[in-house]
């Protein structure tokens, strides 16, 4: 190796020792600012997350959207905090960006069936059609007692105590019957009587039991009202509100002691039947 060579490598030792003392102390303050900016961009995360959280519970918000929410605040709380201490750093965010763009489009295609079901847990969340613990019905003909609302689901207990998972997607799409929301339940028990029985004593007779029975409510008044004349009866419509707790043991007790006032006083409750004429030639 000549002198030539030797004096070209110090050359560009010297300029590369000269550009790295140059550069140290702006990387020095980069990586001493980006400290500073992560250390107290986590605290003000977990402060906005504690106030965030304050606020829900005094909404009475749901503690399944609450978590919920409290994630999706937190990851982009921290994705942003992410993007600024790199760009604090000298990084081009620009790819960054691209890259969660797509990562989230990708996403979105592969679970377009999800995100309709996270769509309609949040409008079941948010809007409150319904809670857990009320009987509610759907217009497929499920019913049950509201026993969880998940993200992507809602749980049923049927009253044969089963489990019936729906997609929230199917729920928030469709039409629900709260039964216990409004805080009672008006019962409507059809009872058929035959045509040669006297309806005026009858509603009498009916309206009777109703005043006796425990769990019936004077307000709104209950009502005995004639409603079709069937093929094999004519029907009457008994309808008596109680509270939700109560409803059942009411329906039950009023079917049976209707049923037993009905046969004291001889009034016949028909079976479907049918005139069948025989004609020989």
């Amino acid at each position: 190796m000549n002198d030539l060579e030797l004096n070209n490598i110090q050359q560009h030792w010297d300029s590369l020792l000269s550009s790295a003392i140059s550069w140290t102390p702006r990387i020095i303050t980069a990586v001493i600012s980006a400290i500073l900016i992560y250390l107290i961009g986590s605290w003000m995360i977990r402060m906005i997350k504690k106030l965030v959280a304050k606020a829900f519970k005094k909404r009475n918000m749901e503690a399944s959207l609450q978590l919920f929410l409290l994630n999706i605040i937190n990851w982009g709380l921290n994705i942003l905090l992410f993007i600024v201490v790199v760009t604090q750093l000298g990084v081009q965010t620009s790819a960054f960006v691209a890259m969660i763009g797509a990562a989230g489009l990708a996403v979105g295609l592969a679970l377009q069936g999800s995100l309709t079901n996270f769509a309609g847990g949040i409008l079941i969340l948010l809007l409150k059609p319904f809670k857990i613990g009320d009987f509610i019905s759907t217009n497929s003909g499920v019913s049950g007692t509201v026993e969880a609302i998940d993200i992507f689901h809602t749980k049923l207990i049927t009253p044969q105590n089963q489990l019936i998972v729906i997609p929230n997607g199917v729920v928030s799409n469709n039409s629900i019957t709260n039964f216990t929301q409004l805080g009672s339940r008006r019962t409507s028990l059809d009872i058929g009587v035959a045509y040669d029985a006297d309806l005026k004593q009858t509603k009498e007779i009916l309206m009777k039991v109703i005043n006796n029975n425990q769990y019936a409510f004077t307000e709104p008044a209950p009502q005995v009202m004639v409603t079709e004349l069937g093929d094999s009866a004519v029907n009457l419509s008994v309808r008596v509100t109680t509270s939700n707790e109560n409803f059942w043991k009411m329906n039950e007790e009023l079917i049976i002691n209707c049923k037993e006032a009905l046969d004291k006083a001889g009034i016949g409750i028909p079976f479907p039947q049918r005139d069948i004429h025989v004609y020989n030639k």
